[in-house]
C-alpha cells in the first residue's frame, strides 16, 4: 500500500503535519479564537435571502472583481479608502498567500518576530520563501528600534506584523509600523486580524496607508463578524498592490455565495461590533479575575488572553478538558491561551482555572 512517503511531494514537505487545533464537541469551546456568539437571528436572515438572491444566476460565474464587496469594505474601513484599494479572498489566510505569491517566492525573504501567528512560516513554505523568525522581548513588544534592527540586519523582501499579536494580544503602536514602513525595501504588511477588539479602534495602521505604497493591512471577518465558517478576509493597500494580486488568483476566486454572505454581514456592522464589545469586556474580565486567582495574563488587545504563571500547560490542557473546557497550548512555556466567551464560558473557565490552582 502507497503511503505518503511513497508518494513523490517536495523534499522540504516531508516529515511536516498539517496546521491545524482541535475540533471537540465540547461544552465550552474557548481554543481557537472564535467569535463566542452565533450570528444573530435577524442577520442570518438577510444574510439568506442575500444568498437567494444571488442562486438564480449561479449558472453563470461570479464577479470576477467583486466589485460591490469591495465598496463595501472600503465603506466599513472608512480612512478615505476607495475600492480599488481592497482586495479579498476566502479568508485572511488566502490574502496572504496572495501577498507571498506575488511578492515573496524562491530566493525571498519573510521576516516576523516570534512568537505570531503559526501559519507565517508555513505560508512562507508554501512559496519557497526563506523565514526569518526575530525573537520578540520576554513582554512581547515590539519597538522602533528593534524594528528597525531587525530589518537592517536581515534586508527582508516581506515583513508581517501582527497586531494585535497572536497567540500573545500584544499591539504594535503605530510609530513601531511607520519604523518598518521607512526602514525595508520590500513590503510590509499588517495583519490586523483582530483590529476590532483593541481598546483603541482608531490605532490601526490604515491611517499610515496614504504615506507608504508599499503598506498593507489586512482584516477578516472570521472575528468580529462572526464569519469563521464562511471564510472572508480582505486587504487594504494601494490600488498597484492589488493589480499585483490580480497576476496570482485563482479565476472567479470568491464565489458568488461568499459575495452575498459578506455583503449582508457588512450591512450590520453595528450590531456585530456590539457583540465585539461584550467580547472586550470578557477578555478584560479574564485579565482581571485571573490576574486575582495568582496567574499572570499578558495585556491583549484582541478576542484572546495568553495566560502566564501555569505551572504544566499540557496538564492545565487535559484537567480542563476532562471539565469540558477546550483551551489551547500554543507551546509557550508556562502559558495557556484562552479566548474570550459569552459570560457563562468565562465563569465556566474562571472556576476551572481557580480549581487547577487550588489543586
Amino acid at each position: 500500500m502507497t503511503s505518503l512517503d511513497d508518494l513523490p511531494i517536495r523534499d522540504d514537505l516531508r516529515g511536516l503535519t498539517p496546521y491545524g487545533a482541535p475540533q471537540l464537541e465540547v461544552p465550552v469551546r474557548l481554543n481557537v479564537n472564535e467569535n463566542a456568539y452565533r450570528v444573530p437571528e435577524a442577520v442570518a436572515l438577510d444574510i439568506v435571502q442575500e444568498i437567494a438572491r444571488a442562486l438564480p444566476d449561479a449558472n453563470r460565474y461570479p464577479d470576477r472583481e467583486f466589485d460591490a464587496l469591495r465598496r463595501a469594505f472600503a465603506d466599513y474601513l472608512g480612512h478615505g479608502l476607495e475600492p480599488a484599494q481592497i482586495w479579498a479572498g476566502n479568508g485572511s489566510n488566502e490574502v496572504l498567500q496572495h501577498v507571498l505569491q506575488a511578492f515573496g517566492g524562491p530566493g525571498r525573504s519573510l521576516l516576523s518576530f516570534t512568537p505570531t501567528y503559526s501559519m507565517y512560516p508555513l505560508l512562507a513554505q508554501g512559496v519557497g520563501m526563506r523565514w526569518i523568525a526575530e525573537p520578540r522581548p520576554a513582554d512581547f513588544t515590539l519597538t522602533p528600534d528593534a524594528v528597525r534592527a531587525a530589518i537592517q540586519a536581515h534586508d527582508p523582501d516581506v515583513v508581517f506584523l501582527c497586531s494585535p499579536n497572536n497567540p500573545t494580544g500584544t499591539a504594535i503602536g503605530l510609530e513601531t509600523i511607520e519604523a518598518a514602513a521607512e526602514s525595508a525595501r520590500g513590503i510590509v504588511l499588517v495583519d490586523e486580524a483582530y483590529a476590532e477588539f483593541a481598546h483603541d479602534r482608531s490605532r490601526t495602521a490604515l491611517a499610515l496607508l496614504d504615506r507608504f505604497p508599499r503598506l498593507l493591512v489586512s482584516r477578516t471577518m472570521s472575528k468580529a463578524f462572526a464569519f469563521a465558517g464562511i471564510r472572508v478576509g480582505y486587504l487594504a493597500a494601494h490600488p498597484s498592490v492589488v493589480d499585483a494580486l490580480r497576476l496570482v488568483r485563482l479565476p472567479y476566486h470568491l464565489s458568488a455565495i461568499t459575495q452575498a454572505a459578506a455583503l449582508a454581514a457588512l450591512r450590520h456592522s453595528d450590531e456585530m461590533l456590539a457583540r465585539v464589545d461584550a467580547l472586550r469586556e470578557q477578555r478584560d474580565r479574564l485579565v482581571d479575575e485571573l490576574s486575582a486567582q495568582g496567574y499572570s495574563p499578558y495585556p491583549s488587545d484582541a478576542n484572546f488572553v495568553l495566560v502566564g504563571g501555569v505551572a504544566d500547560p499540557q496538564a492545565a490542557f487535559r484537567a480542563l478538558l476532562d471539565r469540558g473546557i477546550l483551551v489551547r497550548d500554543v507551546g509557550l512555556p508556562g502559558t495557556l491561551r484562552i479566548t474570550a466567551g459569552t459570560p457563562a464560558e468565562t465563569s465556566a473557565v474562571l472556576a476551572a482555572m481557580a480549581a487547577l490552582d487550588a489543586e
